[in-house]
């Protein structure tokens, strides 16, 4: 169906968008240091939601990307869509 006759919002079609992305890169994004999940989301800035709709890198902690090896920095965006970094410690399983 073409953009034109879609009848999705236009929150509705970047989260499209942005999950398509999301999966052709979460692979690549998961085996980068500190990264222990990738979903889609709002980009945030300060504590507060943007309204722009990003790729949501989930990380242990950040590290200064002059700290990292190049292969480990998470992109700023990926194919146009911003990347956002959210940091959320040590995961552990409760029973």
């Amino acid at each position: 169906m073409s953009q034109a006759m879609d009848s999705r919002s236009p929150l509705e079609l970047a989260y499209h968008q942005a999950a398509g992305v999301r999966n052709r890169y979460e692979e690549e994004l998961r085996k980068k240091a500190n990264v222990l999940g990738v979903g889609v989301g709002m980009k945030m800035r300060e504590g507060k939601p943007t309204g722009e709709v990003a790729i949501v890198v989930l990380v242990k902690e950040k590290v200064p990307s002059d700290q990292l090896m190049p292969d480990d920095v998470v992109p700023d965006e990926i194919e146009g869509i911003p990347v956002d970094v959210h940091v959320i410690g040590d995961l552990s399983a409760y029973s």
